[in-house]
């Protein structure tokens, strides 16, 4: 090395030594995770698990690796101000993603025929508060399901499916950072007993669309064979989210959770509802949409007239081995065939 070279390679040094000391790393602000508090309406009748809250956005490494199950996090997208405008409108003529039958019996044309079905069990099923439907009862449908979060605990999946359970619905999310803290177990243990499996959210009204479909799509495994996401939509007077928007609000808010969610999934998604958040918000809206709904004394057509239905609840009083406690029990609107189709048009 010549002489003459040093003092420029000292003086680069010292340059690139000042750059180093000043770039150190960015701060990253940590979100606040929310206070609201939301309860499923079935209460439990044993010990329950220890709930564990999550946070908006992963905090550490180990918090990073408890959520790699679900696959890569999506990229954040602006989410929808509480009381701004709605990124998407409401649709119109929008094409209907998912078929539903009109009536028991009838068999549409929802696609191929799927060349793997799945066994159906009949129900076996009892109720602690049994309801006479008559002439329409839901026991006259051929495939039965359940719905499960936290509070049934413990589930022998296995015994659970051959009581009748031919697909279940497992409670996944509540607003912008509750995770259901049984929902991982109840996928993987469900998936692996052979049920038809699809994920629930329970809407909560004072966090924005955006920002609950974001924590769905972080937390539910986007699988081929999953059932499609449902919005369970109803007033809760256990949270502490006291607010009833007007019927506009509503829709507003529940378009923006769903069309993000139908992007992410490739499925449309299900409606939950009850008979009195029906009334106030639903009733001639939506048309576009496959509905779950929750009439536990008296057929849907009676208490829902006009509406076309995919699931019916029936019962939150259901009894069945393989589970302590009650259990919400829901029957398919159709026959074998139907379900199938259904299925595997999905």
């Amino acid at each position: 090395m010549r002489p003459s070279a040093v003092p420029a390679i000292l003086l680069a040094t010292l340059i690139l030594s000042g750059c180093a000391a000043s770039s150190g790393a960015e701060d990253v602000l940590t979100p606040v995770p929310s206070t609201e508090t939301t309860n499923a309406i079935t209460k439990p009748s044993g010990p329950i698990p220890a709930a564990v809250v999550g946070d908006a956005a992963p905090q550490s490494s180990a918090q990073q690796q408890a959520l790699s199950w679900t696959g890569p996090v999506p990229e954040p997208q602006a989410l929808v101000p509480a009381d701004g405008a709605v990124g998407m409108p409401m649709p119109t003529e929008r094409p209907v993603a998912m078929l539903m039958p009109a009536e028991p019996g009838i068999n549409p044309d929802t696609g191929p025929k799927s060349s793997m079905r799945s066994r159906i069990y009949g129900h076996r099923f009892r109720d602690a508060k049994p309801i006479n439907f008559g002439r329409i009862s839901p026991r006259k449908l051929a495939v039965h399901g359940v719905d499960v979060s936290r509070w049934q605990g413990e589930i022998d999946w296995e015994t659970l499916r051959k009581q009748g359970a031919n697909f279940v619905y497992i409670k996944a999310t509540d607003g912008g950072d509750h995770l259901d803290p049984m929902f991982r177990k109840n996928w993987r243990r469900a998936k692996e007993a052979g049920l038809k499996h699809g994920a629930y959210h329970f809407f909560y009204w004072c966090r924005t669309g955006g920002e609950q479909a974001d924590w769905f799509i972080r937390n539910v495994p986007k699988e081929a064979n999953s059932l499609p996401p449902v919005i369970d939509v109803e007033w809760n007077g256990e949270s502490s989210c006291k607010q009833r928007l007007s019927r506009k609000r509503v829709l507003e808010k529940m378009q923006v959770f769903m069309d993000k969610v139908e992007r992410h999934y490739g499925q449309r998604p299900i409606i939950y509802t009850a008979p009195d958040f029906y009334r106030d918000n639903l009733k001639g809206e939506l048309l576009n949409y496959p509905f779950w709904l929750r009439s536990v004394a008296a057929h849907p057509s009676k208490v829902y007239p006009g509406r076309k239905w995919v699931f019916w609840q029936y019962s939150g009083s259901g009894l069945s081995e393989g589970v302590d406690g009650k259990i919400d029990l829901n029957v398919f609107n159709g026959d074998e065939s139907d379900w199938h189709d259904w299925v595997a048009s999905r």
